[in-house]
């Protein structure tokens, strides 16, 4: 019903590698704890629910595709941070999670030490990211 999503790191001096994500396999679940049932335009943790959503029909999408698959999140000291990234045959994808914004920017420390530029996903492309 829940997973778990570890820190990914090479640089144990600047990023976080302790912390852990956990995701709710089934949203229901999450919003009847969360005690949330509000419309999206007016729900508190919109930002929170479709990263969830986005999380947990990415990991169904390479589970139908039998896509060996490690899954993490990337967050610094000092607050940078990337939502999602996947790590298939040692090469790495970064992925920024956004609901009201098709925009964001890959954090300088990410991209200098990983070469790798995270796509944002949003509700324009987030079928291509989920099917």
């Amino acid at each position: 019903m829940i997973f778990e999503l570890g820190a990914f790191s090479t640089n144990l001096r600047k990023e976080i590698v302790k912390s852990k994500k956990y995701y709710f396999g089934d949203l229901g679940i999450r919003n009847a704890l969360a005690d949330q049932f509000l419309p999206l335009d007016v729900r508190p943790d919109v930002g929170q629910l479709w990263e969830n959503f986005l999380a947990v029909e990415r990991f169904k999408k390479h589970e139908y595709q039998q896509t060996i698959t490690q899954y993490y999140f990337w967050r610094t000291y000092d607050q940078s941070e990337i939502d999602w990234i996947e790590s298939v045959g040692g090469k790495i994808e970064a992925f920024e999670f956004k609901w009201k914004s098709a925009k964001s920017f890959t954090p300088k420390s990410f991209r200098q030490k990983y070469n790798t530029e995270a796509k944002t996903i949003s509700k324009t492309n987030y079928l291509e990211f989920i099917l």
